[in-house]
């Protein structure tokens, strides 16, 4: 049985609908937007928008022009907040929909899809979302705690919190989400902080609605039931929202990765990132650049001969870091095969440690060939 809603509490939330409408009727901006658009459509849909607010709806479609923008993004919404006054009294009868934005493009890898976020290790099991604090998100990231495995922002409640929900269940090492920044005041209409809370606690309704969300637009309809309910087993929440200090929030992320419980077993989504157990190569695969010859030599730095397949010596690198040298010789084309560069790179730091602790030096054998190193490059210091 539906509840009676007393005629004082129906009267007050009508007056501030009436008042934010006109407000927005009476502001130029808010004819092109897609905010006011989608309010006076969702209203007219209501019992209310055809009695006591026909006459106020009636006066903001008559100044309504083609949609140039889908949301202006201003620090006061006009429709925003006489939406959330209208839900707070007729919950669910109001269906507007949700904040226009494009689509986003599905990506292999994680995170799947885009947002503003900075992707630090795969298998640390603490995410970090600093709602509208982009700068605090930024300095997060920078500091790098370990156990952090991204930090990222969060500015709507429906489309903003179905991306989370995606980007964690691709990612079975995350456990703990901490909640920190500054949440939305609800003038502006959204409200992803206290949005995200409700629905860790209470799930959704059975229209998809956050139960007990007061943002804008707090319905998810991309994402399954499934997934939001894996989503909640999934991911330990820890409520900091208002905390600004860098330190506390490290100290947070340091506490949740203490308590690591393991991945996440049973997500309904396939994991995005495959774990691949590397293996030795089969077979040795000749370089067709040729081979080299690496040895240290303290008065020359480190030394890099390059070999045509013929083994004829045609280049000499010398240089005073593995970087330095190895960057050189893939200018000058003396490697073509990524396995041949991950062996020059080895054994151009083997040979800077030599030169930095004195002890002798060998040269293993290329990947490419099994050939014999040149009489004169035996790998004794300065190729004696």
């Amino acid at each position: 049985m539906a509840s009676v809603v007393p005629a004082s509490d129906r009267a007050a939330a009508l007056r501030v609908v009436q008042e934010q409408l006109a407000e927005a009727t009476a502001a130029k901006k808010c004819h092109a937007c897609g905010c006011f658009h989608g309010a006076v459509a969702s209203f007219e849909r209501t019992n209310a928008g055809t009695q006591e607010l026909a006459g106020v709806l009636a006066q903001a479609r008559a100044v309504l022009v083609e949609t140039r923008y889908d949301c202006l993004g201003c620090e006061v919404c006009f429709p925003a907040v006489a939406e959330n006054a209208f839900a707070e009294v007729f919950p669910g009868e109001a269906s507007a929909p949700l904040c226009p934005t494009d689509t986003p493009a599905e990506r292999t890898g994680w995170p799947p899809l885009p947002g503003d976020y900075r992707v630090l290790r795969y298998r640390a099991p603490v995410a970090v979302c600093a709602l509208h604090s982009a700068d605090l998100a930024a300095a997060l990231a920078a500091r790098a705690p370990a156990g952090l495995a991204i930090a990222g922002t969060l500015r709507t409640e429906n489309l903003g919190i179905e991306r989370i929900i995606r980007n964690v269940l691709a990612n079975p090492h995350l456990r703990f989400l901490v909640l920190c920044g500054e949440d939305a005041q609800q003038a502006i209409g959204h409200l992803p902080g206290q949005s995200l809370l409700a629905l860790l606690e209470s799930g959704l309704d059975e229209k998809g609605r956050i139960r007990g969300a007061r943002g804008k637009r707090p319905v998810l309809k991309n994402v399954l039931p499934a997934q939001v309910e894996a989503f909640r087993r999934q991911v330990e929440v820890a409520p900091m929202i208002g905390q600004l200090d860098l330190d506390a929030i490290a100290a947070q992320v340091k506490t949740c990765a203490a308590r690591d419980p393991g991945p996440f077993q049973g997500a309904p989504t396939e994991i995005a990132v495959a774990t691949v157990t590397a293996h030795e190569p089969s077979q040795l695969v000749l370089d067709p650049a040729g081979f080299l010859v690496v040895y240290p030599d303290r008065a020359r730095g480190l030394v890099l001969e390059h070999y045509r397949k013929d083994g004829v010596l045609d280049c000499v690198v010398e240089g005073a870091t593995p970087a330095a040298v190895g960057a050189t010789a893939a200018e000058r084309g003396l490697v073509s095969r990524l396995d041949h560069a991950i062996y020059l790179g080895r054994e151009l730091a083997r040979a800077e440690e030599s030169l930095r602790t004195g002890l002798p030096y060998v040269q293993d054998r290329a990947p490419e060939a099994g050939a014999p190193l040149p009489a004169e490059a035996c790998g004794c210091e300065g190729g004696t």
